[in-house]
């Protein structure tokens, strides 16, 4: 299937160079192109975007409130948004991630690194970049002027979920979570899902918040990874 992307930057050229990357990948088209944050909302309606790749700083609406508002709205819920930008700060990050992205990178990374992610989120994974530690991150959710997370709290998860929401916010994918607890690939591929849902957690980017809001992962703790 052809992953229909947005690109949302105010740079023409920018944009026109992404738009040739894009281009040259025969899983993925560019359906549209945003030069400011409202247009990036508009445009994910209404060129039925599957994935938004999306610059912060924007005239009119910057991308982190344009973030926002597509994962607020409930008629873009399988739309993926990953911020690509210059400004890699930890407070940057967390903030992408509370709106709503689902991978968060810089702009100097290799262009068959852009065009992997791209595939990643919008298969409904999550990424950052290698850069941010999952540690600086936690030292940002867990702050006295924190944000209470949109979604639910792992009170009502089993103890395997737990172990497994853990491991999702330390970075492990899920074939590393089945390495860790013994399960089949498959196994913890479903346990994901199932913590997703009873979460009601869009993406793993949210389940990392979940887990470091709650306490689950104490900040700076051995194990602790960079990507999610």
């Amino acid at each position: 299937m052809t992953i229909r992307v947005l690109l949302a930057d105010d740079q023409t050229l920018v944009r026109a160079s992404f738009a040739m990357l894009v281009a040259s990948a025969g899983d993925m088209e560019v359906v549209a192109e945003a030069g400011t944050g409202r247009e990036a909302v508009e445009l994910a309606r209404s060129a039925r975007a599957d994935l938004v790749v999306m610059d912060l700083r924007m005239p009119d609406l910057d991308g982190i409130e344009a973030t926002r508002l597509i994962a607020a709205d409930e008629d873009l819920a399988g739309v993926r948004v990953l911020v690509l930008t210059t400004y890699d700060t930890d407070e940057h990050i967390v903030d992408a991630l509370r709106a709503g992205a689902s991978g968060f990178l810089v702009k100097d990374i290799r262009p068959a690194e852009l065009l992997d992610a791209i595939r990643t989120v919008a298969a409904g994974e999550s990424l950052l970049s290698p850069g941010p530690t999952a540690r600086l991150i936690a030292r940002f959710l867990r702050a006295p002027d924190t944000l209470t997370s949109a979604v639910g709290g792992p009170d009502g998860l089993s103890e395997r979920e737990r172990q497994v929401l853990a491991l999702v916010a330390r970075g492990l994918n899920n074939t590393e979570i089945a390495e860790a607890l013994g399960l089949s690939p498959l196994t913890a591929k479903t346990h994901v899902s199932r913590i997703m849902g009873k979460l009601g957690a869009r993406d793993r980017a949210q389940l990392v918040i979940v887990a470091y809001e709650s306490g689950l992962v104490i900040p700076g703790a051995s194990g602790a990874s960079g990507a999610v």
